[in-house]
């Protein structure tokens, strides 16, 4: 059962439009670190992970992770909405417009579409919690970028809060990590899958 409010989980009041500043950020949106990448990432993962809790887990993120997706989005709308062509030609965003007027559209701030190759699910509790570690590091990356060469403060906050939430998954993944590998045979939980090789996890 899905109860959904008509908030955000972090506030987006931008007041001035900015598609120089959108052109940056959709990279959150559809890049290869973003938040579709790791919400399709975790929700995929979770339905082979061995441990019950860390399903879960996947499941909490993953969803958490669709909420990041519309914060970015509202970003995204509001530093766009309501331009003239002007506008347009004279902030570097005239390419996306072109194809996309201003609605959204998953892409990387360097021009490249999404796909599924952004993310992978490999059926492998280790292998999986090792990706999801990374992406989030790199997600954490890419805010760190964005926060640096942005200056506007109704723009920072969010993406401040969203950093911060890259650092918390971060750390739950490191403790389902811990929760996988001790349920397995210690001298070998790196060589072999958890999900499949059954015979290797503690009776």
């Amino acid at each position: 059962m899905w109860t959904y409010e008509k908030r955000l989980q972090c506030p987006v009041n931008i007041t001035k439009t900015c598609p120089k500043t959108a052109s940056l950020i959709i990279s959150q949106f559809g890049g290869p670190d973003g938040e579709l990448a790791a919400s399709m990432r975790y929700l995929s993962q979770r339905y082979t992970m061995p441990c019950k809790e860390v399903g879960g887990l996947l499941t909490d993120i993953g969803t958490e992770e669709l909420a990041h997706l519309e914060i970015i989005c509202a970003i995204i709308y509001q530093l766009t909405k309501n331009l003239t062509p002007e506008q347009v030609k004279t902030a570097g965003f005239d390419a996306y417009y072109i194809d996309h007027t201003t609605a959204l559209w998953p892409t990387a701030a360097a021009g490249v579409p999404f796909n599924a190759c952004e993310f992978q699910s490999k059926g492998d509790a280790i292998t999986d919690l090792h990706e999801d570690l990374a992406a989030e590091q790199k997600a954490r990356t890419t805010y760190d970028n964005l926060i640096r060469v942005i200056d506007n403060s109704e723009v920072l906050e969010p993406l401040k809060f969203l950093r911060e939430r890259e650092v918390v998954h971060f750390q739950r993944f490191g403790e389902a990590l811990e929760k996988i590998k001790s349920q397995l045979d210690a001298k070998n939980f790196y060589y072999f899958n958890a999900e499949f090789d059954k015979q290797f996890v503690k009776k």
